[in-house]
């Protein structure tokens, strides 16, 4: 239950330029802390609220408006089961008594060896795979019993290549100071944004070539 590490710090403070207001940054910087520590800690909210100018009930108020975040520790593997309408008619419900009993634990739960939490979602806009899955918001279609137990053995002995929870992609996006879109405060503003200028001459010349 960490602050920014000094090398998130870092992170952190590159993400902050990218925005005209730092409160803007605060979506990635909620990411950023749950890189770091699986979830989003009470001291990280302090400490993003500190490098955004915030309070830590406003970046709580942000974050805990998205299911991804998590406020209390959760395990490596975030196993969301769906049981939407066209998962529980194509067995959902069935899949998650299945991963309930190979877990060992209820919907909401946690394995005791902290490897895996599993909940039962919502619609995760897989329909025509039906039923599915996501381990770490990453998909699995078509899931039976079998291939819930070979998904599971998998990621015990780290087959799978999904990172652990928290992590968005295994390649960090970064935005080198010249090759910044140019955003100003919109009090700072003198002239309508590019893309603005853009729709209005394609609009003008009749929504470009044919």
């Amino acid at each position: 239950m960490a602050r920014f590490s000094d090398a998130n710090l870092a992170i952190a403070n590159e993400i902050i330029s990218r925005y005209p207001r730092p409160k803007s940054a605060l979506i990635p910087l909620l990411h950023l802390a749950q890189e770091q520590d699986g979830w989003v800690t009470d001291d990280a909210m302090r400490h993003i609220a500190e490098l955004t100018g915030t309070t830590p009930a406003e970046v709580k108020g942000t974050g805990s408006f998205y299911e991804m975040f998590k406020f209390h520790p959760v395990g490596k593997y975030m196993v969301n089961v769906c049981t939407n309408l066209s998962c529980q008619l194509l067995g959902g419900e069935e899949l998650l008594e299945h991963a309930e009993a190979t877990l060992g634990v209820k919907a909401g739960g946690t394995t005791a060896d902290g490897m895996f939490t599993i909940e039962d979602v919502e619609c995760i806009a897989a329909c025509t795979e039906a039923p599915c899955l996501q381990v770490n918001y990453r998909y699995k279609l078509r899931v039976s019993n079998d291939d819930f137990d070979q998904l599971i053995d998998d990621l015990r002995h780290g087959r799978t290549g999904i990172p652990e929870h928290g992590t968005l992609a295994t390649v960090r996006q970064s935005i080198p100071a010249e090759a910044g879109a140019g955003i100003v405060p919109p009090e700072e503003a003198r002239e309508a944004p590019v893309w603005l200028a853009r729709n209005e001459v394609e609009a003008t010349d009749g929504g470009g070539d044919a």
